[in-house]
Order: structure tokens, then sequence, then C-alpha cells
């Protein structure tokens, strides 16, 4: 498998066949069934023999939350360590490592059908934008880290401050004084901003080539309820093209500048931890294996 499918897809699968490993995946979109092309779903043939854990298992129009993926990544963790393996969490979704590595406990809110409906339709009437800076008056922390179209995310600020009259961040500060039972290391891969860039814009092009749009026009009809999961990045843009909304080159454009702007997030999420350790993605792959063995040593 070459650089461009996924550094970390190469890196890990490798890594899992030398350490006696599993795989569990911290991908909020490849949790979803049908959605293979965009959210660059490891194939049966890159998996090899290799287990993974947290992929293809849940509907696009099912709400699945951070709670919920901790509560069934905790367990798969806890399954491969009773088989004497060792577990390497792969995947780029910040919240959803941080979940598993802080201990934060995202209590089950009970949620307001009333109140989001209202949002949703603030976001219609009055544009997303609305929301945004109402979420950043609240919240100015957590809005650093999502994007200024990111409506799930935003909504969700807004919900949690109503419902517990604490902001997002207050919760996951208090949350943090939870000890973690595992003994973990984390590595991020770093590559030259140009280099990445360029490797994002042929990705893009190549989920096209896949058949992205087909991907898109399939789940719609498979799923009558307006999937939750098409807000996901490369999704999302797609259907703005098969709605009439965006042409298909704009709407390709779209999503090599929302994902280089999701890269440079999820840089800086990972620069926040002090104890990342960082590897060169475009380096040498065994040699990246060596320094993360002499990390786990």
């Amino acid at each position: 498998m070459d650089q461009q499918h996924h550094g970390k897809t190469a890196l890990s699968i490798e890594l899992a066949k030398q350490i006696n490993g599993e795989i569990v995946s911290a991908d909020s979109m490849q949790i979803y069934k049908d959605m293979d092309i965009g959210s660059a779903k490891p194939t049966k043939e890159e998996m090899g023999d290799i287990k993974h854990y947290m992929i293809d298992f849940v509907a696009p129009d099912e709400r699945y939350s951070v709670a919920d993926y901790k509560k069934e990544a905790s367990k798969a963790i806890e399954e491969i360590l009773e088989k004497g393996k060792t577990p390497i969490v792969v995947g780029g979704t910040g919240l959803y490592v941080d979940s598993l590595i802080y201990g934060i406990e995202y209590q089950d809110i009970k949620f307001d059908e009333e109140y989001r409906n209202k949002l949703e339709q603030i976001a219609e009437k009055e544009g997303l934008e609305n929301l945004y800076n109402r979420a950043k008056e609240i919240d100015e922390e957590a809005t650093k880290n999502i994007s200024k179209n990111d409506k799930k995310r935003i909504i969700r600020i807004l919900e949690i401050y109503k419902a517990t009259g604490k902001t997002k961040t207050e919760q996951e500060i208090a949350s943090r004084k939870n000890e973690v039972p595992y003994d973990y290391r984390v590595f991020a891969l770093n590559m030259d901003r140009e280099i990445l860039y360029d490797i994002i814009n042929r990705r893009v092009d190549i989920m096209v080539e896949q058949g992205l749009i087909e991907e898109v026009k399939n789940i719609c009809k498979k799923y009558k309820k307006y999937p939750t999961a098409m807000q996901g990045l490369g999704y999302k843009e797609i259907k703005e093209y098969l709605e009439g909304i965006l042409t298909k080159e704009a709407a390709i454009e779209k999503i090599k500048l929302e994902t280089r702007r999701y890269a440079k997030r999820q840089l800086t999420w990972f620069r926040k931890n002090k104890q990342t350790i960082w590897l060169d993605a475009s380096g040498d792959r065994q040699n990246n294996i060596n320094i993360i063995l002499e990390g786990i040593n």
C-alpha cells in the first residue's frame, strides 16, 4: 500500500503485525456502514488478518454519540488485552481519542427535541453563522476545535449548555480528573504542509474516481430519514452538488478546502497534547515503527 492511502492505515497494520496487536478505529466516519469511499475505510485486503474494531457497524441514519463510542471502544480495548494482545487506537477524531485517554465522562444528557428543532430552524432561517457566534459567546474554547460549518457540533455546544448550565469545556475539565486505567502512548504523523495538501487534493480526486458520488446517491436512496452521517466531510458537499446547490467542480474544490482545514485542526489538536510523540509521515515506515517501539518499551 503506497503512501497515498493513508500513511496511518499502512503504518498501523504493519505495527500490529510486529507487536501482536489489534486495531481499534477512532474515526467518526468509519463507524458507518455503506460509507466506504468518502471515509477512506481500509479494505479487507489492506487489513490482512489484523482484526479491526469500531469500523462499519452503525447505520448512517442512527445517532451515535461520543459516550457510545467511549463505551464500545473501551470494551474492545479490554477484549484485546484479555487476549494478551496490544490495542492500537488509530484515527484522527480528536474527541474520540480524548474520550479514551482522558476518562472524560459525557454523561447521557437528556436532550430537548424542541430546543434542537428550534436551533435547526434558526440555522435554516438566519444562517449557521448566527448559531456559531452564540456558541462562541458561550464557550469560545470549544468552538476553536470545530469548523464554522459543523452544524452538528455547533448545536451540540448550545444543547449541552442549555441542558446542564455548564459549558462543554467546563464539563470536560471536570471529568478529566478521572484516572485512565491504561498505560498509553500517543503518536501522531506529521509532514510538510505543502506535501500534505497535495496528498489531500489527490486523495479527494481518487475518491471521486472511485465512485464517491454514486456512494452518496445510494445512501440517500437507502436511508429515507436524512442521515446524520451526511453532515460528514466529503458527503455534505456531494449532497449539495446532487441538490443543485453546487456544481460538481465547486463541490470537489470545497471538499479539498474543508479537508485541508480539518487536517490543520487535527494537527493543532494533537499538538495541544504535550505527550504526543511526532513521526514523519513521509519518512520510512519501518523507521517510524522503531520509534514507536522505543516509545512503548
